[in-house]
């Protein structure tokens, strides 16, 4: 009669489960250390500083090529109206960049979104005739400002 079962190399159950074990935990200290709540916060930031820069710029542009029918910007820090917003009350309306589309395609807006009407940018013009765009929304304590 043969024996069923021989002692063949190879791994048992348990040894296996081992070593699943083992990879999972490296996966999840690995996951811990990169951080990825930080990672997409960093990059949130990051396209929150190019649309506050791009605004300010083309702003700027806008006013220098059309002296007479420059924007309007208050000294105090008002949020910026959404491209195609059904009102823009209390908001600074900036459709002059968007309507040739020789400026801007649309007026950019925070990466987490915004309420209402606004983009979740903010602007304002100085006594002295700075303009500053900041996004008040920047995460991780960052503060997000370009002045010109």
């Amino acid at each position: 009669m043969k024996t069923l079962f021989k002692n063949k190399p190879g791994f048992t159950l348990t040894e296996v489960l081992l070593g699943i074990l083992s990879i999972v935990i490296l996966v999840a200290l690995a996951v811990l250390a990169i951080d990825p709540g930080k990672m997409l916060g960093d990059t949130r930031n990051a396209e929150r500083k190019s649309n506050v820069n791009l605004i300010l710029s083309v702003v700027s542009q806008y006013n220098a090529e059309n002296k007479k029918t420059q924007i309007a910007i208050p000294e105090k820090s008002t949020e910026i109206c959404k491209t195609g917003a059904t009102s823009c009350s209390g908001l600074i309306d900036l459709t002059a960049l968007t309507t040739s589309g020789k400026y801007l395609k649309s007026i950019p807006v925070d990466p987490l979104g915004s309420s209402g009407n606004g983009t979740g940018y903010f602007i304002s013009k100085s006594v002295d005739g700075h303009t500053t765009v900041f996004a008040p929304h920047a995460e991780q304590d960052m503060l997000i400002t370009a002045t010109r």
